[in-house]
């Protein structure tokens, strides 16, 4: 039976942590390669005592066998995950993903992956994006690139849907599933390269959706917006929206500086929170994802010896 695993470099607390490892271990992953970006004890102990889990504590001594700890997460998860591409060996695929991202196959992923044909060296899974502050079902799905895309983002977000690709506020690339067993395979955050080929015999799996939980609430959207508007998902150089030619970065910052914090809640108030409106407009255009993530039951059920209020 085809088998795969998961690479994540993670900076999260220890329930969220082994929550994201039960639900992929429960989907089938046979192996998850855990790189804890911080000093997470708690959550390396539980993942090491897993049969299914290997766990690296990055810590000084880690980096300082590799040179020096890279200062950008971004190339930190990528160097990770390389690494764990060449320990990959009891795995036909692997794919690299965040703590906030979740596989939701519509049958099983091994099945889906051992479909492909030897040729195709890596698998593309588009995100969906979760809705906040609700009771965490709810989901915007993935609208595929062409001219249709701007004029239904503009109808669903009147206000800012010119300056969010996609109508998402974080990535619309997805994630890559990659086969195993190439020597000069890099991987990085949405994409694979064998020595300069980037993403060799890619196909897309609409059979698996990435449900990707960006913001959880308000109060999680505007602690990390700081943080995002220099270095994450929202930092200048990312694509800009083609109506305006006026990049998310640019439109946030300027948001942020004329209006302040109630500007940017009148943001999340349209285009993230889960409210009514929303929730009929995307479901009116077809668009409206339902997913149930059992995340404490199972964390439960694989690593039963967790408390989570430790």
């Amino acid at each position: 039976m085809t088998t795969w695993g998961l690479v994540a470099t993670i900076k999260a607390p220890p329930a969220e942590t082994l929550a994201f490892a039960a639900w992929h271990l429960e989907q089938g992953a046979r192996r998850l390669f855990i790189y804890l970006d911080d000093a997470n004890a708690q959550a390396a102990d539980h993942l090491a005592a897993h049969p299914g889990c290997r766990v690296t504590l990055t810590d000084d001594a880690w980096w300082a066998k590799r040179g020096r700890r890279p200062e950008k997460h971004q190339v930190r998860q990528s160097r990770n995950a390389t690494h764990a591409y060449r320990r990959a060996g009891d795995v036909d695929w692997l794919a690299h993903i965040d703590v906030d991202e979740f596989l939701i196959p519509s049958r099983p992923v091994a099945g889906v992956l051992g479909d492909l044909a030897q040729d195709i060296l890596c698998a593309r899974v588009r995100p969906i994006e979760a809705l906040a502050d609700g009771d965490g079902t709810a989901f915007k799905g993935f609208i595929p690139a062409g001219p249709h895309r701007l004029p239904l983002v503009q109808a669903l977000y009147p206000t800012y849907g010119r300056h969010i690709r996609g109508g998402f506020v974080s990535h619309l690339a997805g994630k890559v599933f990659v086969r195993t067993g190439h020597d000069r395979m890099k991987l990085r955050i949405h994409n694979v390269f064998l020595d300069e080929a980037m993403n060799p015999g890619e196909t897309e799996l609409p059979q698996i959706e990435l449900a990707h939980v960006h913001a959880k609430g308000w109060e999680k959207f505007i602690g990390s917006f700081r943080f995002r508007l220099q270095h994450g998902s929202y930092r200048a150089g990312l694509e800009p929206g083609k109506q305006s030619g006026q990049m998310m970065h640019e439109m946030l910052a300027r948001l942020d500086a004329e209006q302040g914090e109630a500007g940017l809640r009148d943001f999340f108030d349209e285009v993230i929170a889960d409210t009514p409106r929303p929730r009929d407009a995307l479901s009116a255009q077809g668009l409206l994802r339902r997913v149930d993530l059992p995340l404490d039951a199972l964390r439960q059920k694989h690593f039963p010896d967790f408390e989570a209020d430790c």
